[in-house]
């Protein structure tokens, strides 16, 4: 029998994946029923909740997360809701309905529910014509706290629907999973394999003291040094590295290894390694000297294909963005089919 604390590991693996929800992942709130006090839009910003005392609006105190007003209407289905276009489609392995700062004016239950529906929908249609499937069961939440739920379900879902029972504030709503590549956006296609939005995931790290190693396959250009991946100061003549599993199995031709925004604590030098399965590592890209706040983009002459890549940075230090441009093997290709098919 499990203890107490293996359960909580296991319940909590999946705060390490990526949050397919997020505003820098390409997440967005498309609707609630009341945002009266605090705007839905709150809900997946990146980073925790802030709150400065006294900070008072026309409408009451202002909250950095998604408050509804008191309901009156107090029957046992009695429910404010919140729709969130994830920003790719994926497996969710997990949520967190996080209620920083909501003391007196947190809901006392939630529940989450999901749907895939392709292409661009409507409000309209998500709202009234939608089915969707239950995530979390109604169930209670504590107020000024991360409430994290693991969820087992197989297949792939767009969007995700937060209700509140019956009332209140959320300060922010994650959903940790896996992306899951549509082929016909990869059929005869150079893609970034490593990306997010593709599939790309990252399965291993040796140092992530400032800043989440998921950070360096997000979509766009890094913003700021905290949009990255970045380590702690190194004391020793070890390095630092970050291992990706690719969308599918593929070549590559390019890479891009950018250091956008870090200054003074750019790595000196980046190494790039790939292997095919639990085949042994080979180098991709020879250690090479990176500079400050600078997107390197080099191109990859082995045509060896890969399903995992390997980035050493030399000695420690962040990283904005990394980019492993390629095409997918015909097998690497039918596995995706397959993916895709299976989480129908």
């Amino acid at each position: 029998m499990s203890t107490p604390s293996e359960k909580n590991r296991s319940q909590s693996r999946f705060l390490s994946l990526p949050d397919l929800a997020a505003r820098s992942a390409g997440g967005a709130v498309l609707w609630a029923n009341d945002e009266l006090f605090a705007e839905k839009e709150n809900l997946i910003t990146p980073g925790s909740a802030e709150f400065r005392p006294a900070t008072f609006g026309h409408k009451g105190q202002v909250y950095d997360g998604w408050e509804t007003r008191r309901r009156r209407d107090l029957g046992p289905d009695a429910a404010d809701a919140a729709i969130v276009r994830l920003g790719v489609a994926g497996i969710v392995r997990g949520v967190v309905v996080d209620t920083a700062w909501f003391t007196g004016n947190y809901p006392p239950q939630i529940s989450v529910e999901a749907a895939f529906v392709d292409g661009y929908p409507s409000v309209e249609d998500l709202v009234e014509k939608t089915q969707w499937t239950t995530l979390v069961e109604r169930t209670g939440v504590n107020g000024d706290t991360r409430n994290p739920f693991p969820v087992d379900s197989p297949r792939r879902w767009s969007h995700v629907r937060l209700s509140i029972y019956p009332d209140g504030g959320v300060a922010r709503f994650r959903v940790h999973g896996e992306g899951v590549l549509n082929p016909d956006f990869a059929d005869g296609m150079t893609i970034d394999l490593a990306a997010l939005e593709n599939g790309g995931r990252i399965t291993a790290c040796s140092n992530m003291f400032y800043s989440s190693p998921n950070n360096l396959l997000l979509p766009g250009t890094a913003r700021t040094m905290g949009d990255g991946w970045e380590t702690s100061r190194r004391r020793d003549a070890g390095n630092d590295w970050v291992e990706v599993h690719l969308a599918g199995r593929g070549t590559l031709n390019a890479a891009e290894l950018d250091t956008s925004y870090f200054v003074g604590n750019a790595p000196g030098v980046g190494r790039l390694s790939g292997r095919d399965g639990n085949g042994d590592w080979f180098e991709l890209l020879p250690p090479t000297d990176l500079l400050p706040d600078t997107r390197h983009r080099f191109l990859i002459r082995d045509e060896r294909p890969i399903t995992d890549a390997r980035l050493d940075i030399h000695p420690d230090g962040g990283m904005a963005r990394l980019r492993l441009f390629g095409s997918l093997t015909a097998d690497g290709l039918q596995g995706i089919r397959e993916s895709w098919d299976a989480s129908a």
